[in-house]
């Protein structure tokens, strides 16, 4: 498989200038052996501190994840907007018409700040959705690496209509899903729609036998 990064060494061999002329120089020798030292523990400290804090997606602290936001256009804070309008709301006086026909209501959005690995899941869907080809199978494999390991199974379906479901079978913390419905980032191809849903039924099954009493028939489907 190709690959856009190329393996980067941070190491720096200031011996190098050294020219044969002066290797009897013991003085040289021992300044540039020193600042060899220097370079060994501290450029190569820098270096390896910024591909982990910054560069890579998978360990960047908030520094870091703060300035991918801004190359890949995603706030990682911000306001939702309030309930439609046209949203019949449950309330008393004349709306007490809704107490059976309404939910509640909100008239303005209130912040939502994500949490370090949050802000890690959400940059890493933007990235992939920027590239992804949109395949159902390069999809679901980018999906059990993102979510497989830590949180669970997820997946998309294809309905054959044009339009797809995620699957996720754990529970999305409300900011992530806050986050995914306000910036579209479930990845997809152009004109196809989506929902999606999260199902925490446990499938019945030989391997997982404790969940026989415990569950029904499971269909993954296409």
């Amino acid at each position: 498989m190709s690959r856009i990064e190329e393996p980067f060494a941070p190491t720096l061999n200031v011996l190098e200038a050294l020219l044969w002329q002066y290797n009897d120089a013991a003085r040289l020798q021992t300044l540039l052996e020193l600042k060899q030292t220097w370079y060994s523990e501290q450029w190569a400290k820098f270096w390896d501190d910024w591909r982990r804090d910054v560069f890579d997606l998978r360990t960047a602290n908030d520094f870091g994840l703060s300035v991918w936001a801004i190359i890949l256009d995603l706030p990682l804070s911000f306001e939702p907007p309030g309930s439609d309008v046209t949203k019949i709301a449950w309330g008393f006086g004349t709306r007490r018409k809704n107490f059976n026909n309404g939910n509640f209501k909100r008239r303005s959005g209130t912040s939502v700040t994500l949490s370090t690995e949050q802000k890690r899941l959400a940059l890493r869907l933007r990235y992939f959705q920027l590239f992804t080809t949109g395949s159902v199978t390069e999809i679901n494999a980018f999906l059990a690496a993102l979510f497989g390991e830590e949180l669970g199974a997820a997946y998309v379906r294809d309905n054959l209509d044009m339009t797809c479901t995620y699957v996720f079978n754990f529970a999305l913390a409300s900011q992530l899903q806050q986050v995914i419905e306000q910036f579209d980032l479930l990845p997809r191809p152009a004109g196809v729609g989506f929902d999606y849903t999260i199902d925490l039924l446990l499938p019945f099954g030989f391997e997982n036998r404790n969940t026989f009493d415990n569950s029904n028939f499971f269909y993954e489907g296409a």
